[in-house]
């Protein structure tokens, strides 16, 4: 079958096309035929670092959508033909390809109306919002939550989410974005090059700080939003947790969470994997529907996903690329 392999750790301008063998189900997995693959900076991450459970050349893309090939030995629910969609295990080879093998346990039927390259557009980055916003922030109608970085994939979903809560969100962006986050449903969109983003939220919340913060830029971003966490609140950190908590003990007592998807691949129970399909039928409905907006900024073909990650190295993209087949 027709992939773009990575033939050893590096940048995503080392991807090249090229030839593989096409997979085969085992116990428990589908073959899906790949007809959308969406692009997230944990494909160039990992490009660079690659992972011990790899053979060379590696198949990066975790954001299948397609139709089932192949479905093997005790798997229930689903029949060659079927439309689904699915967040890969990073261990895995994934859907820069023709097909693709993956467990069945945590897979998602597409609903009516919605096509391959908006369902390729959701998992990584709607499940990562999904999950802080509706199983660790728990926003209620009126809480204010802080997003870094809205006009990014998981950011913009996140302000989308957050706001169908009836939540008052701040977040930031560029210049070149201000426009973009407020039509997503930001309340109050801050200029991160010329803004004091610290003192503006304490001014618009009184002193006390925000409900909830997503972070989506690192470690340092997150460790310094954690000041900004109100009383009882809590801060997501979706590219890496604080390393050091400069909050003073048994003063705003908040909580830290740390968001994973791919964790729960490796080390989720049953009800971890069960959650990965809850989620993401959830929000494809939300999509199909039209009251969740999927954010496709960019198709591209196989050929140019690599100038498309190494755009997204950049973190001037905004919305969602999405690989789709020929």
């Amino acid at each position: 079958m027709k992939a773009l392999l990575l033939d050893a750790p590096g940048p995503p301008e080392t991807l090249r096309l090229g030839e593989a063998q096409a997979p085969h189900a085992g116990p428990g997995e589908i073959v899906v035929r790949v007809k959308a693959c969406g692009l997230n900076p944990v494909d160039y991450r990992v490009a660079q670092s690659g992972n011990p459970a790899w053979t060379w050349p590696h198949i990066l893309g975790l954001d299948v959508a397609g139709v089932v090939e192949e479905v093997g030995q005790d798997v229930s629910g689903f029949v060659p033909g079927d439309k689904v969609a699915y967040h890969g295990d990073l261990r895995r080879n994934g859907g820069y390809a023709e097909f693709a093998v993956t467990a069945a346990d945590t897979v998602a039927p597409m609903p009516q109306g919605l096509s391959f390259e908006r369902a390729a557009a959701l998992p990584c980055a709607g499940m990562t919002a999904y999950q802080a916003i509706n199983r660790r922030l728990h926003l209620h109608a009126g809480d204010t939550i802080l997003v870094t970085g809205g006009a990014g994939g998981v950011g913009g979903f996140a302000i989308q989410l957050a706001r169908s809560r009836q939540a008052r969100v701040f977040t930031t962006a560029s210049p070149a974005n201000l426009m973009y986050v407020g039509r997503l449903g930001a309340d109050i969109v801050f200029d991160y090059h010329t803004d004091d983003v610290p003192t503006s939220v304490r001014e618009l919340t009184n002193g006390y700080g925000v409900d909830g913060v997503i972070d989506t830029i690192g470690p340092d971003s997150a460790r310094d939003n954690l000041e900004l966490v109100a009383y009882g609140g809590g801060l997501v950190a979706v590219a890496g947790r604080p390393e050091t908590n400069p909050v003073r003990p048994f003063t705003t007592s908040p909580s830290v969470h740390e968001i994973s998807l791919g964790a729960v691949h490796a080390y989720g129970n049953p009800a971890a994997r069960k959650d990965l399909v809850t989620m993401l039928t959830a929000i494809m409905r939300r999509v199909a529907n039209g009251t969740l907006d999927a954010m496709l900024t960019e198709t591209v073909s196989l050929a140019h996903v690599p100038a498309a990650l190494a755009h997204l190295a950049t973190r001037h993209a905004r919305g969602k690329t999405v690989y789709v087949a020929d």
